[in-house]
């Protein structure tokens, strides 16, 4: 079996030095932005979706509910959603991007408007 090269991208809130996910999906083609989260039946802890560019989001058809940050051109959170439920909206004016994370992040994680988000991206080999 082959070995390939995968990215795995982390994002980190610098103001509170603890992560918001360490598997992190980065969704910047239309296709991806417009997919999203859909098809899937959950989050698992750890992992999440950066959507980019992405000042809105909506839950419609989605079979769970996700926390939900939006974040400015410099990545400092400019917007929270705390648990959006299936068939529902949320947006921010000055949002740039979006991390779309498990019920409970933003609160286990004491984020907060203002806060400052870090990407790390490394590669890992995967069969």
């Amino acid at each position: 079996m082959a070995t390939h090269d995968k990215p795995n991208t982390a994002a980190i809130n610098i103001a509170r030095g603890v992560a918001l996910a360490t598997e992190l999906e980065v969704a910047t083609s239309l296709a991806a932005r417009t997919k999203g989260l859909l098809g899937r039946r959950g989050l698992p802890p750890g992992s999440g979706m950066l959507i980019d560019p992405c000042p809105s989001v909506h839950t419609w058809f989605m079979r769970f509910p996700i926390d939900v940050i939006f974040l400015d051109g410099k990545n400092r959170v400019v917007g929270l959603k705390r648990n959006l439920k299936p068939f529902r909206m949320a947006w921010s004016w000055r949002g740039a991007k979006t991390l779309e994370l498990p019920v409970g992040v933003i609160a286990s994680t004491r984020t907060l408007l203002g806060d400052f988000v870090a990407f790390q991206t490394e590669t890992r080999s995967a069969t």
